[in-house]
């Protein structure tokens, strides 16, 4: 009995060394900028910053990782109060206190040694569409400072804005929106 047991709690053991690793993003260090063209004179850019969300890594098998975040909408800046207003408004968001951004991943296809393609559903504007986020694993290891498991990743994707309702003066302004991400996440205590 003891070594049916033993040979249980090791066969556990060894199972859950493989396991998925919880990681919490590092809300000061985790942004995600926008881009896009505005009338062809310029690319405009914002950034959204201090959201949550948390990755489950599994370093033995990168395709059964998940990734789960969360933004405000109210975290956007844009660099300029009146342009941040008018995103606000009916012409774009048409924004209520406590909005959110949310991207839950539902598959991972490793590409190379740290890269990998992030397929999730990103639900903006109350409105959800499949995206694929081309990912790059940057850094992982012990964290100097903080002495704990850290990870680094940058992911960028296209999203077209219509398709989130949120097409006010396409094409004039593009309709397509460059995002890059970028990440740092500490293992779960």
């Amino acid at each position: 009995m003891k070594s049916m047991i033993l040979a249980a709690a090791l066969a556990f053991g060894a199972s859950s060394a493989f396991a998925a690793e919880k990681y919490v993003l590092d809300a000061s260090h985790s942004q995600v900028l926008f881009s896009y063209s505005h009338l062809g004179y310029s690319t405009t850019y914002g950034m959204f910053s201090g959201f949550e969300g948390e990755i489950m890594f599994d370093a033995d098998a990168p395709e059964n990782s998940s990734v789960n975040v969360s933004m405000p909408l109210a975290s956007m800046f844009t660099g300029w109060e009146q342009r941040k207003g008018h995103f606000m408004t009916a012409d774009f968001f048409d924004a209520k206190e406590g909005d959110m951004i949310t991207f839950v991943s539902t598959g991972i296809e490793v590409t190379g040694d740290d890269t990998a393609k992030i397929t999730g559903d990103l639900t903006l504007n109350e409105v959800t569409k499949s995206v694929v986020l081309d990912a790059k694993l940057n850094k992982s290891g012990d964290h100097p400072m903080a002495g704990k498991p850290w990870m680094g990743f940058d992911a960028t994707t296209t999203v077209t804005r219509s398709d989130f309702g949120l097409g006010a003066f396409a094409p004039a302004v593009s309709d397509d929106v460059a995002l890059n991400i970028s990440v740092e996440a500490m293992k779960a205590e």
